[in-house]
């Protein structure tokens, strides 16, 4: 072998090695910002309506991403006063003959965690109520209640999964 012919080996050689280590270097970095299976599965919360042990007039708490997730089942009265008040079908979510509020239980104005009295949220940050389909009706809120993304599979709500139900929800709110 001449001493070109060696010379091209090595080189060739090198530049073999280093893509090589390059390539690897570049999966290890992306499995390292690639979230864990743990935080993926975080991400989405179910809620089986049919088992949720709900009582018409009186909301349930759920965690979804360490949000507090508003649900309650409205009564004849509270429906008849958002049909009163104009707002649309879509306002609400619909299941067979039920009518359900389903929000993010943080208050529009600064993020308070509003409590339930009777018939509406009150925070006790600032005085801001919410009536029972999540719509600001007093003190310094500037807009209802946010509709989280979620999908509908039968009663089953998919928290952190956007589908037809959550975006009629969210632009009858806009």
């Amino acid at each position: 072998m001449s001493n070109t012919n060696r010379r091209d080996f090595l080189g060739m050689s090198f530049a073999a090695v280093a893509a090589v280590g390059g390539a690897a270097s570049l999966v290890g970095m992306k499995q390292a910002w690639d979230p864990l299976p743990s935080v993926l599965a975080a991400g989405y919360t179910t809620i089986d309506i049919a088992k949720a042990d709900l009582k018409p007039g009186t909301p349930k708490t759920f965690k979804w991403r360490g949000k507090p997730i508003f649900l309650l089942e409205m009564t004849k009265e509270m429906v008849d006063e958002a049909n009163s008040a104009g707002l649309p079908k879509d306002y609400h979510l619909n299941i067979g003959d039920k009518t359900y509020t389903l929000v993010i239980g943080l208050c529009t104005h600064l993020g308070c965690i509003p409590a339930w009295q009777k018939t509406k949220w009150k925070c006790a940050c600032h005085g801001g109520e919410f009536n029972a389909s999540g719509k600001q009706i007093f003190g310094p809120p500037p807009k209802p209640y946010v509709v989280p993304p979620f999908s509908l599979k039968g009663t089953v709500v998919k928290l952190g999964e956007t589908g037809p139900e959550s975006k009629a929800m969210m632009a009858a709110r806009a």
